[in-house]
């Protein structure tokens, strides 16, 4: 049986159950190495890394390791599950989306060095579909369409910034076209469930901080990993 991939913050590790039952793999790549929670069913990849004194900023994160690693451990789809800032009033924290296009105005990593390989990069129709089957199925609510647009971090972004983003996007993060992009070079089906954790910098009166993602992030974690849940134990 194929593995499910899974890439995520540290959240679904401290609250979920692949926090049991499971082993820690090295696995070596020819992108570098990554570190693998692996069970029968889910290998998971924690993007951020394991120990939060060596947090890897997003900038920074091998993701061409990562989605190599999870191939070779034998998954032939994968879930982001990713932390975003709203850019609409009315998607306030709390809420999950799941995207179905993206936007990224920055370079993003490729898998193929020397030569041009050109894609048109997109999300897994199938993988969005039964993420948003396995949310209704758990009675969570979801968002079914949206663009998410990704900056490169790890600074946050100016109110100008989010007031352009507003009029073509719906979230804002810094990690899931990078991981979309990737994905799909490497032949993996890939589809993202995103967390609101906050309101994007100038839409609301408060100053956004980090502490104030960090707390959305965990308020929110435990819908995000009853879906997760929902969409591995799905029938097949």
């Amino acid at each position: 049986m194929a593995l499910i991939g899974v890439l995520s913050g540290s959240t679904i590790m401290e609250k979920s159950h692949l926090s049991r039952d499971r082993q820690i793999r090295a696995v070596r790549t020819e992108f570098g190495d990554a570190l693998a929670v692996v069970t029968d069913s889910v290998a998971l990849i924690l993007r951020h890394g394991y120990d939060p004194a060596e947090y890897i900023l997003p900038h920074l994160i091998n993701h061409r390791a990562n989605l190599q690693a999870l191939k070779d451990l034998g998954a032939t789809e994968v879930v982001g599950i990713n932390s975003t800032g709203s850019l609409k009033k009315e998607l306030t924290p709390g809420t999950i989306v799941i995207p179905d296009d993206f936007i990224t105005l920055t370079a993003t990593p490729t898998i193929h060095a020397g030569k041009a390989v050109h894609i048109t990069p997109s999300l897994s129709e199938d993988v969005r579909q039964n993420l948003i089957i396995a949310a209704r199925a758990c009675g969570i609510e979801v968002v079914d369409r949206g663009v998410y647009w990704q900056v490169a971090g790890p600074r946050l972004e100016t109110r100008a910034e989010i007031r352009m983003m507003a009029g073509v996007a719906d979230v804002v993060g810094m990690t899931m076209a990078n991981e979309a992009v990737i994905a799909q070079e490497l032949g993996l089906a890939y589809a993202s469930a995103c967390s609101v954790d906050n309101f994007g910098h100038g839409l609301v009166e408060k100053p956004l901080g980090m502490e104030q993602i960090i707390a959305g992030t965990r308020k929110n974690a435990e819908s995000m990993i009853r879906l997760l849940e929902a969409y591995i134990g799905r029938p097949l």
